[in-house]
């Protein structure tokens, strides 16, 4: 599992820069034909929404993987050895049951009638294409969790 989570981890990372640097020349081609040219784009906004959501999305999963979300911990700071290892557990399957939840509804609802028939106003794209963010997003979340949870459980045996 380690080496499937590695694998989608660079995946994300290309597929990150190639969003940041496709939103990078929307925004600027934007913001010069609105000021310099006097003929703004009309579709510049909706494509830079529909690229950061995907951005957002995978790299909530990138910094899962690394655990480089904002944390509260002073309640697990209280804690250490065994004890702060169980607690870590638990937070990492409660995790997973509640991504488990999220993908079942987001499948759900990505693969509904009316979600395929929905169009973009500007660009007419398929909605289903910037929708799918959320379940490509936490599919890969979930992965990562799992890896990280076998791993952990690994290092938790040899203790």
């Amino acid at each position: 599992m380690r080496k499937i989570s590695d694998i989608i981890t660079k995946i994300e990372e290309y597929v990150m820069i190639v969003l940041m640097a496709a939103m990078l020349v929307t925004i600027a081609a934007s913001v010069a034909f609105r000021y310099f040219l006097n003929a703004p784009l009309s579709w510049a906004g909706e494509v830079s929404i529909f690229l950061l959501i995907w951005l957002t999305f995978l790299g909530g999963s990138w910094g899962l993987k690394f655990s480089s979300q904002a944390s509260v911990s002073f309640f697990m700071d209280k804690f250490d050895g065994r004890t702060r290892k169980t607690f870590e557990w638990i937070q990492m399957l409660a995790m997973i049951i509640f991504l488990i939840v999220i993908l079942y509804f987001s499948y759900k609802w990505i693969l509904l009638p009316s979600v395929a028939a929905q169009r973009s106003s500007s660009i007419l794209l398929p909605m289903w294409i910037p929708y799918s963010a959320v379940p490509v997003g936490l599919t890969f979340a979930l992965i990562h969790l799992i890896a990280r949870l076998t791993s952990f459980s690994a290092k938790k045996e040899g203790m």
